[in-house]
């Protein structure tokens, strides 16, 4: 991600939440389809983290609206309610995180799937990533 956005960074790291908000959702399908044979408590749990992560893209997409429409005067009040959504998405990508090693480690359908491992580890690299980048993001200021 680049830092030189200026005026425009309230966008810049929305637009991001908004794209691994929806990556996330989608991996949670990935599992699924990847285990056919994943136990029920599993599969129950990646449907309602699915339901979870679309609703916080919902969200995520609403600001950016609000943003757009400010015409680049963000006022202070929307500034600081961006920053307080992207830092609930990163600690919403941590759950998912710990969800996910959950799955890899406990899961007889994950231990016995060594595809399923090494997809599991890339979704968690994958969320990984947006957390560095809301980290810089919130903690550079």
């Amino acid at each position: 991600m680049q830092y030189y956005y200026g005026g425009q960074m309230p966008l810049r790291v929305l637009d991001e939440a908004e794209f691994w908000k929806m990556q996330e959702s989608e991996h949670t399908v990935v599992m699924r389809e990847l285990m056919p044979n994943l136990e029920k408590e599993y599969v129950d749990a990646l449907k309602h983290w699915e339901e979870v992560l679309n609703t916080t893209h919902q969200h995520v997409k609403r600001f950016i609206e609000s943003v757009v429409r400010s015409n680049n005067k963000v006022a202070p009040a929307l500034y600081q309610q961006v920053l307080d959504l992207v830092s609930f998405c990163l600690q919403e990508s941590v759950a998912f995180i710990q969800f996910c090693r959950q799955v890899k480690t406990e899961s007889e359908a994950a231990k016995n799937n060594h595809t399923a491992k090494v997809v599991i580890d890339h979704i968690i690299d994958e969320s990984e990533y947006f957390i560095g980048i809301a980290q810089t993001i919130l903690y550079e200021k």
